[in-house]
């Protein structure tokens, strides 16, 4: 890649070459498609099976359909997900490019414009993120309200690079976002190190304390995050923000100190007798009102579910990968007037409230320094090894270097 920063440009051609719009013999499905011609070619990291070094390709040019945006990538972090795929603890098609949080300029638009979730129409040059998923907005569970969930769901960095979405993944020069995807511009002033975990992490946990909301009011309640990464520093960011009393618990010494410049109260080790009672004791408060669990850990989950009182919520965001099953006393749930509920995804509701948090935010909090190292593109690997030695909260790639 060198570090000679090369202006983008793209050229439209239509399906038979010629310049202008859409050839008229183009078959249905692909009505309002065109050839989108990227100079010098776009190139992307592909990663081909466990333990084998990622490989380069070039994409001259996509077919851009109607609705769809291409993105020149300005910055790409790396998100545990990401890591779990490259060390075959999840199962993945192959080749693929990795990556689903990311900011980038909007360097082409499909012939039926595109807009952004508040309904504004984009244009050529918005600085942009976008979800790390791709909905039809048809589906049942579409219009139940649940388009992460979408009957035919496509992800950024999940998917087969294939035919008309080769650049389907953020550890790339460019990626092509498809109609359906819901995009959030965030402006100049915010750094991109604070923008792009945006498209994950940051908007995962803005969904969880979304899901716990429902239940109990965040205001004046004790919230216990289990988890000091990425999610549950955001997640205590968001509930300090909100009015709540937020208590953090993590074994790592220099996660539980950092979560205090988030908004927490206190910051426990999870691994210490009677921490969590003796914070209560010290904030003068008897019980968690929401417990939002963001490790993965089983016995985490299991600290969760006994933490809360009566009346109170448990949201599981950190449980997507396997880790062992976890005892419930039904009996205390029932009793107590629990709510236990899940949280995968988001939505672009809950995308378009994270950047919109993050525009004040990012000066009262350092989010900006949770991403450390940043690497070029060039060297994924040795930024995918980054991620994979956990000192790292966040690693970045940029394609620009």
């Amino acid at each position: 890649m060198g570090s000679v920063r090369a202006p983008w440009r793209t050229d439209r051609v239509d399906r038979s070459g010629r310049p202008g719009g859409p050839g008229p013999s183009a078959p249905p499905a692909s009505l309002g498609a065109r050839d989108e011609v990227l100079r010098p070619a776009a190139v992307a990291k592909v990663w081909t099976a466990v333990g084998q070094p990622l490989e380069t390709i070039a994409v001259p040019g996509v077919v851009l359909g109607a609705g769809d945006v291409i993105v020149a990538v300005e910055l790409a972090t790396v998100c545990g997900s990401d890591v779990h795929t490259a060390l075959g603890h999840r199962p993945a098609p192959t080749p693929l490019i990795l990556g689903h949080e990311y900011v980038g300029r909007i360097v082409a638009i499909g012939s039926a414009g595109a807009h952004d979730v508040a309904g504004v129409r984009l244009q050529l040059g918005d600085r942009v993120v976008w979800s790390a998923c791709a909905s039809c907005g048809a589906c049942d569970r579409c219009r139940r309200g649940i388009p992460q969930k979408c009957r035919d769901l496509r992800k950024y960095g999940h998917e087969r690079v294939g035919s008309r979405w080769e650049l389907c993944g953020g550890f790339a020069s460019h990626v092509h976002v498809r109609a359906g995807t819901p995009i959030v511009t965030v402006g100049e002033r915010m750094p991109a190190r604070v923008a792009a975990p945006a498209a994950c992490a940051t908007a995962t946990a803005m969904a969880a304390l979304r899901r716990a909301e429902r239940e109990v009011p965040v205001a004046g309640a004790v919230v216990l995050v289990s988890g000091a990464g990425m999610v549950g520093l955001s997640a205590a960011a968001f509930a300090a923000a909100r009015g709540a009393t937020v208590i953090v618990a993590d074994p790592d010494k220099r996660r539980r100190k950092l979560s205090r410049r988030f908004g927490a109260s206190a910051a426990i080790d999870p691994r210490e007798c009677d921490a969590l009672a003796g914070a209560l004791a010290t904030l003068g408060r008897d019980e968690v009102d929401i417990a939002i669990e963001a490790s993965g850990s089983p016995a985490a989950v299991a600290a969760a579910l006994a933490a809360v009182g009566i009346g109170g919520a448990v949201v599981l965001v950190g449980s997507v990968f396997p880790g062992g099953t976890v005892a419930v006393d039904p009996e205390r749930i029932v009793r107590g007037l629990v709510t236990v509920a899940g949280v995968h995804n988001y939505t672009g509701e809950d995308l378009r409230d994270t950047v919109s948090f993050l525009r004040d935010a990012w000066g009262r909090h350092p989010f900006e320094d949770l991403v450390e190292p940043v690497f070029a593109l060039a060297d994924a690997d040795e930024a995918l090894a980054a991620a994979a030695g956990g000192e790292a909260l966040r690693v970045g790639l940029d394609p620009r270097r």
